[in-house]
This record gives structure tokens, C-alpha cells and sequence, in this order.
């Protein structure tokens, strides 16, 4: 059998639809005159590309070798930028067995000629080996979240580069380059926002507590579409000014939902969206909100955003599940709300509520995750007006605009509209989030009103007169509406209800205070009894005694239910503690550890005593306020 039958037949059976990909029509194919093999001096077969050598010519078995050299230890993937005929990649499959393989190579006829003319059994039979071919990032970020998802662990990759091919298609690699980086930075980017919105999120969890109580959750919401009725998502990028003239017509066919940084252009064109989606816990997203009349618009809300959100006159306000150990525990023994995905961006949750309303098809504006015609938002965003009224001669607007355009790291990556688009590590890592919920809900579809931002795979570009043909249906939007918001405020809001959710969220406060201020007190314990270990010398028999005492106090508090609200704020930070005596070392770690804990718990403790009682009476939802005054 040749080299094309074994190596096809192997691909046939573990990689399914690949071989055709390779061997199909595509874009990124090379001409048949741009691509020449001859044998190296060493025997085995080199290869030029446009003229330029993409292996060795003398010898590139061992020059694939001293590229896979460069592998770290570690049990992170390794990405073969370039893929040529297989030497680097061979060589990383037998310097580092178990670990997994990512092959990433923009013409996919190179990769048939690879089958074509060489062995490659031994490495095409690993299970952990994947091939990307001309995804400019999408495939690569794929395989790393396939291969996460294996450890639970943050990803670590090495990338080996044929730097010939890199270098022929400088533009292709950089962007996806910048993929894998962005996908890798996310655990930093999630830590980062931790330190710095940590504390806000308890604080603003503890003033909306009893919101929880007093609130109803998606949950109640859930198949509102019923399958048939459409969703319009109003997200807040530069192609939303597109949407402006539109609007009345789409209302008029879709259930329409905004995000808290479009709502005001909705408003402003005369369309009052049936939902609002508000998660950021920060001042000045609220913002957004100022002035907006939204009495006929429900808000969707995590129990963590700025509290005099939840106080808006909106027409009524319905909770998704908590995204913190806080919110969560009591919402699991009060009323559970019903989760909504977080990928870092409102609109990933926007887009996640209309899935939960059972929608099957999701038409969507303003979701560039890009800087078109090097634009950041829609005409008359807050961010706009905010640099216009403090623009001056020696900072002006344009300014603003080029700081956030720079400060994200931009890099150009395929348009959906064809050709190249700038946008940043934040917004690609959005795109990947939705990408992968796209791949999870199949069924969903998902199209894009205007194809001037970011190439998303499961977003389909089609034109505006796709969404105005369909049948004019806001009668019965309005009608399937009231009847589910009237049916869940006469069950939730029911007398017996009520009292038996009071008497469930009193319990659960209680429940967890008592257990917070256990963990503080065991924490201060531990430093106690440290402390009074660091000041005399002991024998082993009492230095195991004080090892058993501290192993009781980690236990008494890896075993409390409050343990990850306790731990929430708890910083990962290395200890930094160094002693030539192991158990003196032993000891200083575990003060500083102990302290650091007391003090996250005392956070917690302080909110708590300081806003509950003040927000023991009913949550009023339907409270009207005319001005920023009246909302601190």
C-alpha cells in the first residue's frame, strides 16, 4: 500500500470530514507551481515553497528534531505552527509521548502532499493529536479547550514555528498567534478582575441580599419563545448605528432583547425592548442607564450589579443565578434563579438568555467584537458623549479613541464581510466564548444583521431583508408575555409563598453569618497557636501536636459550607515565607495564610451586619426615581 492509502485510511477513521477538507476546494490551497520537493542531501525528501526552503536541505529529520528540542517539561500541548511534511511534528510525538499535539497549517494541500509522500502511521494513531487546517485561530482554540478540558488546569502550550511558513504568511500566524494567547491569558484576565472587582461584587451582594428573596429568577422565564417566536439581540458595537431605521420593523416580528449599553439607542429610536440584560457590578456601567425610560422593558440582573440598578423603574426584574459563591449560597436554599453563561462580556449573557427563552433563532445586531472603520461602540454610546463633554485642546475625543483602540493590543483577524478586520485579545476571547456556545446548542440559529465585524464560526451573515420578511407577530409577543409576567407574579408572589421564602432566606443568612464567623474564629486560632510555636523551640512530639491542631482547624474549615463564599477574596499569591528550618517555614506560612483568610471572612462579616438589617424589609422592585440623587 502507499504512503496516501495508509496514512488516509488512519484519517478516515479517527479524524472524520478532515481528509475531505484537505483534499476539497478551498481558499487556502496552494498552486500546484508553488510547491517543489527534491531529496536532501541526508536522503529524506525536503520541500520549497514559493521558492523558499521549508525544511532543510541537508538533513530535515534532525532540523525537525532541534525544533522539537525547545519542549519544555510540562504536560501542556504542543502547537505545530506550519506543519510542512511532519518532521518538527514527528519529532515533538516522540520527545514528549503524552502529551497533546495541535497542528496548525494554513494550506491544507500541503498537509495531503504530507500524506502523499511520507509515513506518518506513528503520529496520525495518537488520540491526542489535532489538526487545525486554515482556521486562522478558531480551530487551535478549539483543540485547547478539548485538551483543558482533560486536566481541569490552566493551559500552558508551546509553540514550535516552521519559520518559513510563518514568514510566508506573516499576517495568518500572527492572528493566530494572538488566539492562542488570548484563549491562554484567560485564567490571568479572570484573577486580574478578581483583585480588582472582588470586594465590590461582595459589597454589592450584600446591600441587594434580599433581592434574592424578593426577586423571581429566569428560571420562571424559560421557554418564553416556545420555539417559534424570534429574538432580536440588540448588542452595543459600531453596527448597531446600521439597525437605528429598522428597529420599529424588527420589534414588530421579535422578541427584542438590549444590553445595558444599547438600551439608550433603542430608547432614543422610539423601541422599547422587552428585556434588558444588566451583570457588570460597576458605577459607572450604570451609567448607561441614566435617563432611560424603561417602564415597559423587564430587567434581566445578576444580584451583584451597582444596587440602585435594581431600583430603576423598570416594568419588573427578574434574577439569573449568581456568578459568586455568596450570591449562591443563599440563592440555592431561598430560590434557586435559574444560571445564565458568563464569558466576560453582557452580551455573551444577553445571548445566553435568549437560548434559555427557547429561542431557535437569534437575529443579531451591533455584535462586531471589532473596530471597524476603526470604531469602538455605536453613534452616542455613554463612552462617546463621556469623551466629547470632557475633551479639551491638549486631550481631545480622538484621544480617547486611539488609547482604546491601542490598549487592548489590537491585531487583525478575518472579517466577516471577507478580508481583515482590527480587534483586540478582549474582544477575540469573547468570540471564542461565543464560538463555543455556538458548537454546544447546534440547534440555535444564529445570524448576524451586518458583516462588518469579527468572522465568528455559527454566526451567519445575511442580509437585512432575511429579517424583515418575517410575519409581524408583536401581537402575540405581547399577549404570550403578560400571560407568563402575570401568571409568576400571582405564584411567586402568592401569600404562603412568600412567607415560606422569608422564612428559607432568614435561615439561610443565619446559616451563613454563623458559618463565616466560625471560619474567622478558627482562623485566628491557627495564628495564634503558630505564633505561640514560632516564640520556643519544641521536641518532635510537641511539634506534631501542633501540626495536628493546625490540621484540625484546615479541616474544620475545608469542611464548612461557607467555605467558598469565605475564600472569594482569598488571594492565590505565594507566600514568600523562607526558614532553614522546615517547620519554623511551616509555621510563618500558615500566620500569614490564616491572617489572610481572617481578613477575607472579616470583609464578608462587615458587609453583611452592615447591610442586611438595614435591607430586612421587602425589595421594592417598583419604585420610581427621577434622578442620579435619589439612586446613591
Amino acid at each position: 500500500m502507499s504512503f496516501w492509502e495508509i496514512n488516509s485510511d488512519i484519517l478516515s477513521k479517527q479524524y472524520p470530514g478532515l481528509l475531505e477538507e484537505i483534499t476539497g476546494k478551498s481558499d487556502h490551497f496552494l498552486a500546484p507551481e508553488e510547491i517543489q520537493t527534491e531529496n536532501a542531501a541526508s536522503g529524506e525528501l525536503s520541500l520549497r515553497v514559493r521558492g523558499v526552503y521549508v525544511h532543510s536541505p541537508r538533513d530535515p529529520v534532525r532540523e525537525g528534531q532541534r525544533l522539537a528540542q525547545t519542549i519544555n517539561t510540562g504536560a501542556g500541548p504542543v502547537i505545530i505552527l506550519g506543519f510542512g511534511l511532519g518532521y518538527a511534528a514527528q519529532a515533538a510525538a516522540e520527545l514528549a509521548p503524552d502529551r497533546p499535539i495541535i497542528i496548525v497549517e494554513k494550506y491544507g494541500n500541503l498537509l495531503a502532499m504530507a500524506l502523499q509522500l511520507r509515513d506518518l502511521t506513528k503520529l496520525l494513531s495518537r488520540s491526542n493529536v489535532a489538526f487545525a487546517p486554515g482556521s486562522a485561530g478558531e480551530g487551535v482554540t478549539r483543540a485547547l479547550s478539548f485538551f483543558s478540558g482533560d486536566t481541569g488546569e490552566k493551559i500552558q502550550p508551546v509553540i514550535i514555528r516552521n519559520r518559513a511558513l510563518v514568514d510566508l504568511d506573516e499576517e495568518w500566524y500572527g492572528a493566530v498567534e494572538s488566539r492562542i494567547q488570548t484563549y491562554c491569558m484567560k485564567d490571568d484576565v479572570n484573577m486580574a478582575t478578581l483583585r480588582r472587582f472582588g470586594k465590590r461584587w461582595v459589597r454589592n451582594l450584600s446591600r441587594n441580599m434580599v433581592s434574592i428573596r424578593d426577586l423571581p429568577g429566569v428560571s420562571h422565564i424559560a421557554g418564553l419563545a416556545g420555539e417559534t417566536l424570534p429574538v432580536f439581540l440588540a448588542a452595543a458595537g459600531p453596527s448597531l448605528d446600521l439597525a437605528g431605521p429598522l428597529l420599529r420593523e424588527i420589534r414588530q416580528r421579535c422578541i427584542v432583547i438590549a444590553v445595558d449599553t444599547s438600551l439608550r439607542f433603542l430608547l432614543k429610536n422610539s423601541v422599547h425592548p422587552d428585556f434588558a440584560v444588566v451583570v457588570d457590578p460597576q458605577f459607572w456601567n450604570s451609567r448607561h442607564l441614566d435617563r432611560c425610560s424603561c417602564q415597559r422593558t423587564r430587567l434581566i440582573a445578576e444580584s451583584a450589579v451597582y444596587p440602585p440598578v435594581l431600583r430603576l423603574p423598570f416594568s419588573g426584574c427578574y434574577l439569573c443565578g449568581s456568578l459568586f459563591p455568596l450570591g449562591s449560597f443563599v440563592e440555592k436554599r431561598v430560590d434557586p434563579k435559574g444560571q445564565l453563561g458568563a464569558g466576560g462580556s453582557v452580551a455573551t449573557t444577553a445571548w445566553d438568555f435568549a437560548r434559555t427563552l427557547g429561542a431557535r433563532e437569534i437575529w443579531i445586531a451591533g455584535l462586531d467584537l471589532a473596530f471597524p472603520d476603526l470604531k469602538t461602540h455605536f453613534r452616542g454610546a455613554l463612552f462617546e458623549d463621556r469623551s466629547n463633554s470632557e475633551s479639551q485642546r491638549l486631550m481631545p475625543a480622538e484621544t480617547w479613541l486611539v488609547r482604546a483602540l491601542r490598549d487592548g493590543i489590537p491585531f487583525r483577524a478575518p472579517s466577516a464581510s471577507g478580508g481583515q478586520v482590527f480587534t483586540d485579545r478582549r474582544l477575540s476571547l469573547y468570540a471564542a466564548w461565543f464560538e463555543n456556545r455556538f458548537r454546544q446548542f447546534p440547534e440555535i440559529r444564529n445570524y448576524s444583521l451586518f458583516s462588518g465585524g469579527l468572522a465568528i464560526n455559527g454566526l451567519e451573515p445575511v442580509n437585512i431583508e432575511n429579517i424583515l420578511a418575517l410575519p409581524d407577530r408583536r401581537n402575540e409577543i405581547d399577549r404570550r408575555l403578560e400571560e407568563a409576567f402575570s401568571k409568576i407574579e400571582a405564584d411567586f408572589n402568592n401569600t404562603q409563598e412568600k412567607q415560606e421564602r422569608e422564612e428559607r432566606f432568614e435561615n439561610a443568612v443565619s446559616v451563613l453569618l454563623n458559618g463565616l464567623e466560625r471560619i474567622k474564629n478558627a482562623a485566628e486560632k491557627g495564628v495564634s497557636i503558630a505564633e505561640q510555636a514560632l516564640k520556643r523551640s519544641q521536641n518532635s512530639a510537641e511539634q506534631d501536636r501542633i501540626l495536628k491542631k493546625l490540621d484540625e482547624i484546615t479541616r474544620l474549615i475545608s469542611e464548612s459550607d461557607v467555605k467558598e463564599a469565605a475564600g472569594f477574596l482569598f488571594p492565590s499569591a505565594e507566600t514568600g515565607e523562607t526558614d532553614k528550618d522546615p517547620f519554623r517555614a511551616f509555621l510563618k506560612s500558615s500566620i500569614r495564610l490564616y491572617n489572610l483568610l481572617a481578613e477575607a471572612v472579616e470583609f464578608n462579616l462587615h458587609e453583611l451586619r452592615t447591610n442586611y438589617p438595614l435591607k430586612s424589609r421587602r425589595f421594592q422592585a417598583d419604585t420610581v426615581y427621577t434622578g442620579r440623587a435619589n439612586l446613591s
